[in-house]
């Protein structure tokens, strides 16, 4: 498909919800951060009477405009509306619409492939600071040193996308895998900037780039027996199960898969999955919780519950966005946010502060220095009691806060992988150190 179909295909999508939305604002009713974006005061009526005003002609009242770049991805909004509009979408849309009205298509494009390009520098670096080539064959990406396994011939019964960011901590990838190959599933794994969802691009306003890249990510994805896709990050699974599948859909074109996201597809197999959790682990944990895919939080809670010795505590905390990484719309407040869920964990005397996604992973690890407890991966705990492990090396280099020390204990991976440690340390600093939103508690 062109880009003028896949443009008329998105413009008939977001026609057909301007034109069933009613305006009655329970979307906006329902959003848990207009507090957080001090609008929580606005008018909801008025407020997504001017969204829809963006969407339309890419300028709108000032407070819509804040609800629209506030947008964390939270997902309440879609549950409250009666009218099948998608309001996360439309805000998408609205973003997008503003996003044109303030630069012109060359310097959008310019500003996509430049954040594509540290986006592929810093998980390529990243995951070779704490990977093997055999490691990074496993996760479907290209080695060091071409040779190694051929690859399989006959098609997968499904496919596991990891997304590009998860790699930057590739334990909790390595997890997956260990687990799918314990029970049984036949997979081949898909994911990095060479299988990229398109979802930066079209944040920059490069809708045709961004389209580009997701139809020959969803041509190679569609390569299964089955038809189904398992999704790691949640950036993807919306990216592709909001945006792209339903507008080449609207185009005329076939679903190509189905698309679940892991934690999921994991509790649909608790049955498989039971009699293997023979090790118990004590510990009294906390979920950081974000209900942006519906499903995956509860998910998540109930493969804790069934890990045998966990005790399970919920933290008086708002539960709100996509992931960690999507609360940078509003940063004072995911300051403030991450730091009563720290405090919290303290007081409620839990053993970890325990993480579904990359980016809380991320975000949250280096903490572990400074608090009571442990940050682990839901993973983490499920493989535990399941006898498998994978070494957090992230966690292990970040908590060092300190470049030198961090390329001296990765000088071994380095050479095997011919990194230029010029690019290492400015990865290191720009895409590992300085991704700490809540700064530390001081010197260590």
């Amino acid at each position: 498909m062109d880009n003028a179909g896949f443009e008329a295909a998105l413009n008939a999508r977001v026609e057909d919800m301007l034109d069933a939305c009613t305006k009655c604002g329970a979307c906006f009713t329902a959003c848990p951060i207009t507090g957080g974006a001090g609008i929580a005061d606005a008018d909801p009526q008025e407020v997504i009477s001017g969204v829809l005003d963006i969407v339309r002609l890419g300028q709108g009242p000032e407070v819509s405009q804040k609800w629209a770049k506030a947008c964390m991805l939270s997902g309440e909004c879609i549950k409250a509306c009666d009218y099948g509009v998608n309001p996360r979408f439309l805000l998408a849309m609205a973003r997008l619409a503003m996003t044109n009205a303030a630069q012109e298509l060359p310097d959008r494009r310019k500003n996509g492939v430049q954040y594509f390009r540290k986006l592929g520098e810093d998980v390529g670096i990243l995951s070779k600071l704490q990977l093997s080539d055999a490691a990074l064959e496993r996760l479907g990406q290209r080695p060091t040193h071409r040779g190694g396994s051929p690859e399989r011939t006959d098609l997968p019964d499904v496919v596991f996308y990891t997304g590009c960011n998860v790699l930057k901590t590739p334990h909790i990838a390595l997890l997956c895998l260990d687990i799918m190959d314990r029970l049984g599933t036949d997979y081949q794994v898909m994911g990095g900037p060479t299988h990229c969802c398109g979802v930066s691009q079209l944040r920059h306003g490069d809708t045709e780039t961004s389209s580009r890249f997701a139809a020959r990510t969803i041509e190679k994805l569609a390569q299964s027996k089955t038809g189904q896709v398992l999704a790691w990050c949640p950036s993807c699974f919306v990216q592709f199960s909001e945006n792209m599948l339903p507008t080449f859909e609207r185009a005329g074109q076939d679903k190509p898969f189905d698309m679940t996201p892991f934690m999921r597809f994991l509790h649909s197999q608790l049955d498989l999955l039971r009699p293997q959790l023979n090790e118990r682990v004590e510990m009294t944990v906390a979920l950081h919780r974000h209900p942006g895919v519906a499903g995956v939080m509860e998910a998540a809670e109930e493969l804790l519950r069934a890990v045998p010795g966990i005790r399970i505590v919920k933290l008086d905390v708002p539960a709100v966005g996509l992931q960690s990484v999507n609360l940078a719309t509003l940063p004072a407040y995911k300051k403030e946010l991450q730091l009563k869920e720290l405090e919290a964990a303290k007081a409620a005397g839990v053993d970890a502060l325990v993480a579904v996604y990359h980016s809380d992973h991320r975000e949250l690890c280096a903490h572990e220095r400074d608090w009571p407890f442990k940050i682990v991966n839901v993973l983490e705990i499920v493989g535990e009691s399941m006898g498998l492990r994978q070494d957090d090396h992230y966690k292990h280099l970040k908590i060092k806060q300190d470049v030198d020390s961090i390329i001296a204990d990765s000088t071994d991976l380095l050479k095997q992988h011919g990194v230029n440690l010029d690019t290492a340390r400015k990865v290191i600093v720009g895409g590992m150190l300085a991704d700490q939103p809540l700064p530390l508690q001081g010197a260590r």
